[in-house]
């Protein structure tokens, strides 16, 4: 991967990193608190591991967003590609929201879901354009995956 524009570079992982701050707001008020007393399935992880899970997460789908977005100007399909991931970005902290904020965990599900359909189509299109930009999205993608089961789990058992 050959780096032309290092403030893009950054400024496409920071866009990132923030929807990650944005969600943690609603997701640290009730992390402690309500989630702990909550019932989990037996492979509910640890909770220290999400915070080092979603930095690398954000980071690698910065750099896969910089992939798309240095060929935007020339080209309308990574246009629509950059706009549609910015757009999913906000579906992506809204769930966090929904989950830990408003603490509707069945209403989280159904967003969730549909989330994970944009991550599938986003790493679908963002290879198509560049082939490691679709491929840094695969970790989001599997993660996407089983964090659906998870609230899947989470909502069934409460």
């Amino acid at each position: 991967m050959k780096i032309k524009n290092i403030k893009l570079l950054v400024y496409s992982i920071l866009i990132c990193q923030l929807a990650g701050i944005i969600g943690s707001f609603a997701t640290a008020s009730s992390v402690s608190t309500w989630y702990l007393a909550i019932n989990k399935p037996s492979f509910n992880p640890p909770s220290w591991i999400f915070g080092p899970v979603w930095l690398t997460l954000f980071t690698l789908m910065g750099i896969s967003l910089y992939l798309i977005w240095q060929k935007a100007k020339e080209d309308k399909r990574a246009k629509f590609a950059r706009n549609f991931f910015l757009i999913h970005l906000v579906f992506n902290t809204l769930w966090s929201y929904l989950f830990f904020g408003l603490q509707k965990i069945g209403i989280a599900f159904f967003e969730i879901s549909f989330l994970l359909v944009f991550i599938t189509y986003l790493t679908y299109i963002f290879g198509k354009i560049n082939k490691l930009a679709g491929i840094l999205l695969i970790p989001y993608l599997l993660w996407g995956s089983f964090a659906t089961i998870l609230n899947y789990a989470i909502w069934q058992l409460n």
